[in-house]
């Protein structure tokens, strides 16, 4: 079941969060650290009705953000459309132990039916440049790669920003 997070589960947000950043540093890929993505951030996410969480036999075993707010650092991207009516998908995250099910897809479906069903034109994101799984996951899904942004705290290396025109 995906539904909107709740304040109260913020431990198991946090767990989830810090079990993804802990696999991917396995893995040589430094995404996500002891800056970010942090407890402040999924606050905001969650008062801000942003925040979902995939849920099976009542574990929390995903997460993603769907935003309408552009971050300043996707200003100097050309997107394939305006700058408006845009759903932005941040921090989209599977529990390791789940990995490989089919979740992630399932998360994106679900973000992508609610921007088609809310009469949104394009969802815009980006993943990291060191992260190769994530470029073709996205790149399956039909996103085009458009440029490069550089995240303060996160990393030196850039992120890749992608656009789906639904």
């Amino acid at each position: 079941m995906i539904r909107h997070a709740k304040i109260l589960e913020m431990p198991d947000i946090l767990s989830l969060s810090k079990a993804c950043a802990a696999h991917m540093i396995s893995k040589e890929i430094y995404q996500w650290n002891a800056h970010y993505p942090s407890k402040k951030i999924f606050e905001k996410d969650i008062e801000r009705e942003e925040l979902y969480v995939l849920e099976f036999d009542n574990e929390i075993v995903g997460m993603i953000v769907i935003s309408t707010l552009m971050d300043e650092t996707y200003l100097p991207i050309v997107w394939l459309t305006p700058n408006q009516n845009n759903n932005y998908i941040h921090r989209l995250a599977i529990h390791p132990k789940f990995q490989g099910k089919g979740y992630a897809q399932q998360l994106m479906d679900f973000a992508e039916n609610y921007t088609k069903e809310k009469g949104i034109t394009s969802i815009r994101l980006d993943t990291f440049s060191q992260n190769k799984r994530n470029q073709r996951f996205y790149e399956a899904r039909g996103y085009q790669k458009l440029g490069d942004v550089f995240i303060p705290n996160q990393s030196e290396h850039p992120f890749h920003c992608y656009e789906l025109i639904l």
